[in-house]
């Protein structure tokens, strides 16, 4: 690991850093790191069980031009081949073992939407445009031929005890993304205004759905249903309602620390969820 160039940061400001992935030698895959996870939660339900991995791009953005240690690779490109490679034969594996439906939780393109991070990328050299085609790219490459399994990508923001990374709307990347990645479904946050406005729900195509993350898995604060489902009219005006879905933003508990959310407080926003989406969507 190496210290992240980002930090996450709360309300007052206050910045925290933290430890990111680093490449120190050729990445293979020894073992499944999913699949005993996959065959118990399998076991444990028959409706449709959802697995989540880190997404690709998760795998690469965190240090920079430091991320491959010298030597290591010889160029990104060669390491995007083995993780290609990586990915291909996890999801092949969790196929054969009954897995459906794949969720990829994704940071770095939610990151992107930031223009002051694009800022500081480019001073240092890095073209956000490229990242975006690069990632988008590499995500496809890593679910080709991936059969029958539906996939999902989470957009977040950053999610440690209460902090997040990064603002911004979903412009600088909704275009290409809704239309060139090939996922079934996008499940987008919408908690704060830092996610911006529900306008780049306009650029998704007619066979994708997004999922509305409108209640907060940071904050205890129970949202009320007449101002989420007021948000999901307002979402509707660039989206069909047949297409679109409410959640929770991100997960309780992104990291073993979680968040300021005690277990009342997530069973309250997971049964509003669960009403509100039976009022809207009868």
């Amino acid at each position: 690991v190496a210290p992240a160039r980002f930090a996450f940061r709360d309300e007052g400001g206050d910045d925290v850093p933290f430890l990111a992935p680093q490449v120190e030698g050729p990445v293979r895959r020894a073992r499944s790191f999913s699949r005993d996870e996959a065959a118990f939660l399998l076991a444990a339900t028959t409706r449709t069980a959802k697995l989540t991995m880190p997404s690709p791009p998760s795998m690469h953005f965190w240090t920079g031009s430091g991320f491959i240690a010298r030597g290591a690779y010889p160029s990104e490109e060669a390491y995007f081949a083995d993780l290609i490679a990586i990915y291909r034969d996890e999801i092949a594996e969790l196929a054969a073992v009954g897995v459906r439906y794949l969720q990829l939780d994704d940071v770095p393109l939610a990151m992107l939407c930031d223009p002051d991070l694009r800022a500081a990328l480019e001073v240092d050299g890095e073209d956000p445009g490229r990242r975006v085609n690069q990632y988008i790219d590499l995500m496809n490459a890593c679910l080709r031929g991936r059969g029958d399994v539906s996939v999902g990508l989470h957009m977040c923001r950053g999610n440690f005890k209460g902090r997040w990374l990064t603002d911004g709307g979903y412009d600088f990347v909704a275009e290409r993304l809704f239309n060139e990645l090939d996922v079934d479904v996008f499940l987008v946050e919408y908690d704060t205004p830092r996610a911006g406005d529900f306008a780049p729900l306009r650029f998704l195509p007619p066979d994708k759905s997004a999922i509305l993350g409108l209640v907060s898995s940071k904050d205890p604060a129970l949202e009320g249903m007449d101002e989420l489902r007021r948000r999901i009219d307002e979402a509707g005006r660039f989206a069909p309602l047949d297409r679109l879905g409410i959640s929770p933003q991100c997960g309780f508990a992104s990291v073993a620390s979680g968040n300021p959310v005690a277990p009342e407080d997530q069973t309250a926003k997971l049964r509003l969820v669960v009403e509100t989406a039976a009022k809207v969507w009868r």
